[in-house]
């Protein structure tokens, strides 16, 4: 797999990817709306130890958004950078916040009971009130 750069706006952080993207998708849940600032957020997982700081590790703050769940941010220009899950050995990555193609797209919905009222999903993608459950999901 070709190795995949992300960064944040500011250019202070800097990662990369050398392992496979799993369960891409769109949560539509409202943190992940309000930390992005969008109708919702596109994101994928990836194994702990195929993500690699390259710059400015020392610039991403944590918040604990809910009890286990860390998202991580610049703290100069507050781009969304990694989520750090207590349970499990994977990270999620803002699709958003890579620079090359990752080779995947996202394959489903999640969340959708809480996504924004004023947006409409149009496309044909599997929709889930909530998690689906892995065995459910691609990659998982």
């Amino acid at each position: 797999m070709p190795t995949v750069r992300g960064s944040c706006l500011c250019g202070g952080v800097k990662y990369e990817i050398t392992g496979p993207l799993m369960r891409s998708g769109h949560c539509h849940c409202s943190n992940c709306r309000k930390a992005h600032g969008a109708a919702f957020r596109s994101r994928a997982r990836v194994r702990v130890e195929d993500f690699k700081w390259v710059q400015g590790e020392e610039l991403v703050k944590y918040f604990e958004s809910s009890p286990g769940f860390h998202r991580g941010f610049c703290g100069v220009c507050g781009s969304p950078i990694v989520n750090r899950p207590d349970r499990t050995p994977e990270l999620g990555i803002a699709l958003g916040g890579l620079d090359d193609d990752p080779g995947v797209r996202p394959e489903r919905h999640f969340y959708v009971a809480s996504k924004a009222p004023w947006f409409e999903i149009t496309d044909d993608l599997p929709q889930h009130a909530d998690l689906p459950p892995r065995s459910e999901t691609p990659g998982a």
